[in-house]
């Protein structure tokens, strides 16, 4: 799980490239858009770079099939994984969206997400995105080498419950690099210096998602995406991280 000082270089490039294609991809998702453009748009630039994407014709552990896009796109009540090409998905006023991309860059891994408005949003759903973000942003204050895998997801607990909110508990983040998701699981709950510790070299992939109901979350029958049950909107963000001796790094960096 310790990445080499030539891994973490390639890493830190690649983590460039991520975010600035995720950009890209983020500035084209606008009302009466269909989502399997974005997926499009998104392999093209990855592809134009001399990269590869991730998620194409990934096979989790426990998948029936492989991920049939480059790109996760999930609208709404959507959590994660909602898959952009196998069926017409139209941006509308009001969504919001979360865009879920990965890259494979000279042989390593890297993995961001984010969620954005699409046209006007209420209130109450752009409050759930920047919460999200920030309670992203404090699991990466969190994630400092000597503390541990449990320090992370306590951090980010106490911040989701102090909003309000709700977390699918089922899904969380990992360590990632040699491959699309490698071990630490790092859950979005936990107690204070439990788990594993942070070791200088680990890479991690922090993702928070914070439902406006309750936790309870669905499969639908695509097998990836995953929803929460009681339709209320669900909001979701991702970076790449660095452990090192003090503060961690973010490899993906932020979006404006």
């Amino acid at each position: 799980m310790i990445k080499t000082k030539r891994e973490i270089e390639i890493m830190r490039e690649g983590g460039k490239r991520l975010a600035e294609i995720l950009q890209k991809v983020s500035s084209e998702a606008r009302v009466k858009i269909n989502v399997s453009v974005l997926n499009t748009f998104a392999e093209k630039l990855i592809r134009a770079g001399g990269d590869k994407p991730a998620f194409l014709n990934y096979k989790p552990e426990g998948a029936g099939r492989p991920y049939p896009a480059t790109l996760c796109v999930s609208i709404n009540d959507e959590i994660v994984h909602g898959i952009p090409n196998e069926e017409t998905k139209i941006l509308r006023e009001g969504d919001i969206v979360g865009l879920d991309l990965g890259l494979e860059h000279r042989g390593l891994f890297l993995d961001m997400a984010v969620t954005i408005p699409i046209g006007k949003v209420s209130k109450e759903d752009q409050k759930l995105i920047n919460m999200t973000k920030e309670a992203l942003e404090v699991g990466i204050k969190a994630a400092k080498g000597g503390n541990k895998i449990g320090d992370i997801g306590y951090a980010i607990e106490r911040f989701v419950k102090k909003c309000g909110y709700n977390m699918p508990y089922e899904l969380g983040g990992h360590g990632i690099g040699y491959k699309v998701a490698e071990k630490p699981y790092v859950p979005n709950r936990g107690k204070k210096n439990t788990g594993e510790k942070l070791k200088a070299g680990m890479v991690l992939a922090l993702e928070p998602m914070l439902n406006k109901g309750d936790a309870d979350i669905i499969l639908m029958d695509d097998d990836y995406t995953y929803k929460t049950a009681n339709g209320s909107r669900s909001a979701h963000f991702e970076h790449t991280i660095l452990i090192t001796d003090s503060e961690a790094e973010v490899l993906t960096k932020n979006i404006p």
